[in-house]
């Protein structure tokens, strides 16, 4: 196959995936599968070289990224059982104060979700949001959409969240450059999503209810761990690995000796996300055989089924640079002088058509890492700056077939027609703004 024939294949491969994830139901797992080998044979490649590209990719993408997430899950799921993450919570707001409390609970969604799901995040916290809403005579759909947003924000563009992880193990993205510029991206976004709720969810009135004071009489009782203990888990991480990003500078930082290997061991992301997972330990009373045993259990769980995904979305990749459609792209591309608002399009539309943006990060990761370099994306910071566009499409948007719509609509007793009104619209809203910070930065650094 030739020509304008891989264009169409390229196509026809994606809305092979968008309708049997979206419509058939069929787990991603296999539908990455099944197109990485429709893929290659229809290209024309020996069944045999598709094979091997099919398992070169995925083991090639999971050596290099399949502990991190990995490690990543179990610091999240410790966290959430712990109540680091309610600490955390706590800790910003006696920081922002009351008056600012809707502001407050959107950046504590961001920092909560660098290490916890969105969804498990809104839920941790939905009852800190009812108190500070009924507190301050506020309808809940204020605090709602701001923790939402917030928790949103982080979840797509800031590592150790799987999708980020994942799409920069594929892409070959520094990780250290994504999580300094995810970071940057995330705050602009954050505050477009309290801005939002604020100034239009503040119209829509939905009433917190009764709730008792503080956050709930029955967690009273619950000994929870220290501001330090809850923060270290993910803030050791983050910094070690920034520190490996700036020791690995041409221009030699922290110079060539022992103390720059000593920084660059510890701040591999394999290496560091470990030594936060041990530091997540020091978030529970005491070890036992539920936290040690059945909690990293859980959280290796959850983390397999993100793996999975992960390698065969490199077997998508790999498969596609075998064949012939990278080249055909790079000569059809190369006058494009903005290519990163194709990674964006791309997740935006498989986010919307399947509803989950972990999906979407990692396929789309699959799809565009073969074609770097016709986007003009393959060196300096272009590989950071596409796995933030394709988180930006993967926030674009939220609705009825992301599960997350339903978290935060039934937890902020929404009816669905409000949600639409609220969480769609401003997860449209804060996608928009992302790429366009990211388009900034693509101008000034690119």
């Amino acid at each position: 196959m030739q020509g304008a024939g891989l264009l169409i294949l390229l196509l026809g491969a994606i809305a092979f995936i968008v309708i049997m994830t979206a419509k058939v139901r069929l787990h991603p797992f296999l539908v990455l599968l099944l197109a990485s080998l429709g893929v290659g044979l229809i290209a024309g490649l020996p069944a045999q070289q598709v094979v091997s590209a099919i398992t070169g990719g995925f083991g090639s993408t999971l050596s290099s990224i399949g502990i991190v997430i990995a490690a990543g899950t179990i610091i999240g799921f410790i966290m959430e059982k712990s109540g680091a993450a309610v600490v955390m919570a706590n800790s910003i707001l006696k920081l922002v104060g009351d008056t600012r409390s809707a502001l407050a609970m959107a950046f504590t969604g961001g920092v909560v979700s660098i290490p916890v799901f969105c969804a498990s995040g809104f839920v941790i916290l939905s009852p800190l949001n009812r108190t500070l809403a009924a507190k301050s005579n506020q309808s809940l759909s204020v605090f709602a959409i701001a923790l939402s947003m917030g928790l949103y924000s982080t979840h797509v563009f800031v590592p150790p969240t799987p999708g980020p992880i994942a799409a920069a193990g594929t892409i070959g993205a520094d990780l250290g450059t994504v999580i300094l510029l995810g970071l940057v991206v995330s705050i602009p976004t954050i505050i477009a999503g309290y801005l939002f709720a604020k100034y239009y969810g503040s119209k829509i009135y939905i009433d917190p209810g009764q709730q008792v004071e503080e956050q709930s009489a029955q967690e009273d009782h619950r000994e929870y761990p220290s501001v330090l203990k809850s923060f270290a888990p993910i803030v050791v991480p983050v910094l070690l690995i920034a520190l490996k990003s700036i020791s690995d500078y041409p221009s030699n930082p922290f110079g060539t000796g022992s103390f720059q290997a000593f920084v660059s061991f510890i701040g591999n992301p394999n290496i560091a996300l470990l030594i936060g997972v041990l530091l997540s330990f020091l978030t529970v009373p005491k070890f036992t055989k539920e936290v040690m045993g059945d909690w990293v259990a859980v959280g290796l769980t959850n983390a397999g089924l993100i793996i999975l995904i992960t390698g065969v979305g490199g077997s998508l990749g790999q498969v596609i640079r075998e064949t012939p459609i990278a080249s055909y792209l790079s000569e059809s591309l190369s006058s494009l002088q903005f290519g990163i608002f194709v990674p964006f399009i791309l997740a935006a539309a498989l986010k919307t058509a399947q509803g989950s943006s972990t999906v979407a990060i990692i396929t789309s990761a699959g799809i565009v890492a073969p074609l770097m370099g016709a986007l003009g994306l393959a060196t300096g910071i272009g590989p950071a700056l596409t796995v933030l566009a394709i988180g930006a499409g993967a926030m674009t948007v939220s609705h009825a077939n992301d599960s997350y719509f339903w978290v935060v609509a039934q937890f902020s007793d929404m009816e669905v027609s409000q949600a639409y009104r609220l969480q769609t619209l401003a997860s449209l809203i804060t996608g928009v703004v992302g790429i366009i910070i990211i388009s900034l930065l693509y101008l000034i650094f690119v």
